[in-house]
């Protein structure tokens, strides 16, 4: 239980700044407790509920969330959402982990290139 609480707090910590607890909570759960990339996945969904309402309550009250955008947002996600959900179900298991895998591969990979991008206009204003 212990193990599966810090877990929790990982998640919790990036899905409290909005950057997604799954990033980290799918990989732990599979690597660390040898789920199945499914159950992974379930799981970072319910616990997902629960992070994203005291995540948006927070955020809320700070005045930081454009309600318009948000709910555009919100559509677009959640029938994207339906439409894979129903889509998961036919996928094999490994092609799913090796899916997210690249996924969390690209985004590291984006993140470095906005990374440098912001560092090379800090060093052309100075």
């Amino acid at each position: 239980m212990l193990l599966f609480m810090i877990i929790g707090l990982l998640g919790g910590l990036l899905g409290g700044m909005g950057m997604g607890g799954g990033t980290i909570l799918i990989p732990l759960l599979t690597w660390l407790v040898n789920f199945s990339q499914k159950q992974a996945q379930l799981i970072n969904l319910v616990s997902f509920i629960f992070m994203a309402i005291f995540a948006i309550i927070v955020h809320f009250k700070n005045k930081l969330i454009d309600i318009k955008v948000a709910l555009f947002c919100a559509l677009g996600g959640v029938a994207t959402s339906l439409v894979f959900a129903i889509f998961v179900k036919q996928i094999d298991e490994k092609i799913l982990k090796t899916l997210f895998a690249t996924f969390l591969v690209f985004l590291g990979v984006f993140q470095l290139f906005i990374y440098i991008k912001k560092q090379k206009q800090k060093n052309t204003r100075l």
